[in-house]
């Protein structure tokens, strides 16, 4: 028997940071990817973001890689985009993500944090906050790749 405790946080952006995620549609994003996480017999514990970026606190299947999971996420929310929302024919993600793991007790911090997105980024940017998630991280990174 295999025992395992896999909680992620992702974080991924609209292809050029455009504001596609309005108030009304983004809780419904989230929701579909949640569905598409279960389908993946994985869990959404969190979802939010802005106009521009999601945050999803996530358990993910042990079989199921990072690149496999967020593949199947990105394709499958933009297809559902594209053909419940007429208006919404450029939407796209931004090719990459970041994914970082939590460990449990650290996971009821990271969901507020994500469920606080909006008061969040009355102060930093986008950009500002995934470089400070990298740098907490210890993960490099190529500033040209985050503009």
């Amino acid at each position: 028997m295999s025992y395992m405790s896999l909680y992620y946080h992702i974080v991924f952006s609209t292809k050029e940071r455009r504001s596609f995620l309005s108030d009304q549609l983004l809780p419904r994003v989230v929701k579909y990817i949640g569905g598409i996480i279960r389908q993946m017999d994985g869990q959404l514990l969190e979802g939010d973001g802005m106009p521009d970026h999601v945050h999803l606190a996530a358990i993910m299947h042990p079989t199921c890689s990072i690149a496999d999971f967020l593949r199947t996420l990105k394709t499958n929310s933009t297809r559902w985009i594209h053909e419940t929302f007429s208006d919404m024919a450029t939407f796209a993600w931004q090719e990459g993500y970041a994914a970082f793991t939590v460990s449990p007790s650290a996971l009821p911090a990271v969901k507020t944090y994500i469920r606080t997105q909006k008061e969040h980024h009355r102060e930093i940017s986008f950009v500002d906050e995934l470089k400070a998630l990298l740098d907490k991280h210890g993960i490099e990174y190529d500033e040209r790749y985050l503009a």
